[in-house]
């Protein structure tokens, strides 16, 4: 039995939770967000918990019981409290500017500013210009949109310039050995 399966996902107060055949929908104070669920999983709802189920010990079930359980919790979290990533940027002259909250400027050292726009659901704020945030209530989405500004110039291992996760540790190259 999956451990992370089996363990019941607690509903918070000010949150819904509804589960129609194939799909879960929670709502909350930030928002709605909804995952269909496979067929051969049941997911039900007692007494202020969620609990998913798998019908039999078969590879696939089991290979999709604890993950449907973690995408449901994160569902939870993300309309109670929300997701957030940090990023941040070294370089000289490497900076980022926020206009409004859906857009951003980064000076990466290109001969021109790369514009992100971020998808419905996904604010930024950039509080300092070598720091961005990213906030949303999709845990999936706020990750991938991170990780695509990190993909626009990912740090580099000789000075470390690039834009990185605010807990991330670049390794760092020894380079030439000078005479």
């Amino acid at each position: 039995m999956s451990r992370i399966g089996k363990a019941p996902v607690a509903i918070p107060a000010g949150v819904t939770v509804t589960i129609d055949g194939s799909a879960v929908t929670v709502k909350g104070p930030k928002g709605e967000l909804s995952q269909p669920i496979p067929g051969a999983l049941s997911v039900r709802q007692d007494d202020g918990q969620v609990i998913v189920e798998r019908p039999n010990d078969e590879r696939t079930n089991r290979s999709l019981h604890g993950m449907f359980r973690s995408l449901i919790n994160n569902m939870v979290i993300g309309v109670t409290d929300g997701f957030r990533k940090e990023l941040d940027i070294v370089g000289v002259g490497y900076r980022a500017a926020a206009k409004g909250d859906t857009t951003i400027d980064l000076q990466l050292g290109f001969s021109h500013p790369v514009s992100v726009d971020a998808p419905a659901g996904v604010t930024f704020v950039v509080p300092q210009p070598t720091r961005i945030e990213i906030h949303g209530i999709d845990k999936q989405l706020v990750g991938q949109v991170a990780a695509n500004i990190r993909s626009i110039r990912k740090p580099e291992p000789y000075k470390g310039k690039g834009v990185r996760y605010s807990n991330e540790r670049v390794r760092r190259k020894a380079g030439k050995a000078g005479k």
